[in-house]
């Protein structure tokens, strides 16, 4: 079963401003738009850059080194040269707080 750790309150999260948290080693960035909140790993697949320095647009988050964007739903790539999906993780809102969870259900 999914292990879900608070992470920040809802309220401190920013539209469309990426937010850099670390979950049991895991760099995350989490992004509140479109009126829901997404965890997508911070790292792109293409280059060892931090998503959350980029730009989010359409329910996309851009790397900011060579302009690859992934959706923030799925993890997958909507141009080069990022050929590989990142990690999405699940969110759940409770209250004011943001929970999210980094490990893998058996």
């Amino acid at each position: 079963m999914a292990e879900y750790t608070k992470v920040c309150a809802l309220s401190e999260l920013e539209e469309d401003t990426p937010k850099r948290v670390e979950l049991d080693g895991t760099p995350v960035s989490l992004v509140k738009t479109e009126g829901e909140v997404f965890a997508i790993h911070d790292i792109c697949s293409h280059a060892n850059v931090s998503l959350s320095e980029g730009e989010v647009e359409d329910c996309q988050i851009e790397c900011w080194l060579h302009g690859s964007a992934f959706d923030l739903r799925t993890g997958k790539p909507s141009g080069l040269p990022a050929t590989r999906p990142v990690p999405v993780y699940p969110v759940k809102i409770e209250g004011d707080d943001v929970l999210v969870s980094v490990t893998q259900e058996s």
